[in-house]
């Protein structure tokens, strides 16, 4: 079958590593099955993992990807829950210490064909696209879990969403207009900032600027270089809820007498589970809320989509299709 895989790792030149060929159809383990891939999204995190971030030499080649949706075994149309847990593990599958994604530990979605465990596909509603539902296992869920699960904002909150542009960062723009939030953005691009506005966004404003109020929640996947100001933009008792930090993890400055002073609350977030995956599906298809996409390439044409993400020069989610 086509595939999109790894064959090595490289920091410098991660692309290096990226093969468009052919690969053995997938193994199907008891309690699995198949799913016919017709769209998958590229995260950050295939890109990382031509670096080695989170995947093993011994594990090449790896199919990359986490996100797709398709076709099951009996022709259902779907979408994959990209977290893979142990059989045995039940309960939140985010806190299963045994977990992994796909393309981690088992083969990804960029594929003809992909396996998973039954219990890792999502029914897809007519309504949504192929290439709208693919767009929701990694990016969207990890927004939906930050914003409903993790942040205690109930509608009329305010909420900041740091670094406009990237798929978890127009995610939470989207989902939280859709949720009754009033949402401020911000971003260095100032044609990031415009199409933050255009999908949602209340207000927007450089990286780094003061606002006009302080927040009940900011939304932070930046790390490094926003922590300082995510800190200083908390009303007393409000909580940051970060679930990346792409700018590096370790800031200059920790913010921790603010921290304890106004009793903020730090609240890490990772990915989201196959029930959160569900009422996300189902909170898109009730209200026509509809993921933003930057492009749909053929996967065939991998390489092209690989280097828009490098590159930095995405707004939403690129999709590739077969």
């Amino acid at each position: 079958m086509f595939a999109v895989y790894a064959s090595s790792f490289s920091n410098d030149d991660p692309l290096s590593g990226l093969v468009l060929g052919e690969r053995p159809e997938p193994d199907v383990p008891e309690g699995w099955t198949t799913v016919r891939v017709k769209a998958a999204s590229l995260n950050h995190h295939d890109l990382w993992s031509l670096k080695g971030v989170g995947l093993r030499e011994e594990a090449l080649p790896m199919i990359l990807g986490c996100d797709a949706a398709g076709y099951d075994a009996d022709g259902n149309e779907v979408v994959v829950h990209a977290v893979i847990s142990d059989p045995s593990w039940s309960g939140d599958e985010t806190h299963d210490p045994k977990r992994s994604l796909l393309s981690e530990r088992y083969q990804g979605t960029f594929a003809d064909v992909v396996a998973v465990p039954r219990r890792n596909v999502v029914p897809k509603p007519a309504g949504l696209s192929f290439e709208e539902a693919a767009c929701l296992p990694t990016a969207w869920l990890t927004a939906y879990r930050m914003l409903f699960t993790q942040s205690g904002l109930k509608p009329g909150d305010s909420v900041l969403v740091q670094g406009a542009g990237g798929g978890v960062a127009t995610a939470l723009v989207t989902l939280a207009r859709a949720a009754g939030l009033r949402v401020f953005a911000t971003s260095r691009d100032e044609a990031k900032r415009a199409r933050a506005l255009e999908i949602g966004a209340h207000e927007v404003f450089e990286s780094g600027a003061r606002l006009p109020v302080k927040v009940d929640a900011v939304m932070e996947t930046v790390g490094a270089a926003t922590w300082s100001h995510s800190v200083k933009s908390l009303k007393p008792g409000g909580t940051i809820v970060i679930a990346g930090a792409t700018s590096g993890p370790n800031p200059s400055q920790a913010e921790l007498t603010r921290i304890f002073f106004l009793q903020l609350r730090i609240q890490g977030s990772t990915m989201g589970t196959r029930t959160e995956l569900a009422q996300l599906v189902e909170m898109l298809d009730a209200t026509g809320t509809r993921p933003l996409i930057d492009d749909v390439i053929p996967m065939t044409e991998a390489q092209r989509a690989f280097q828009a993400v490098a590159d930095g020069d995405v707004f939403g989610k690129i999709v590739l299709t077969r």
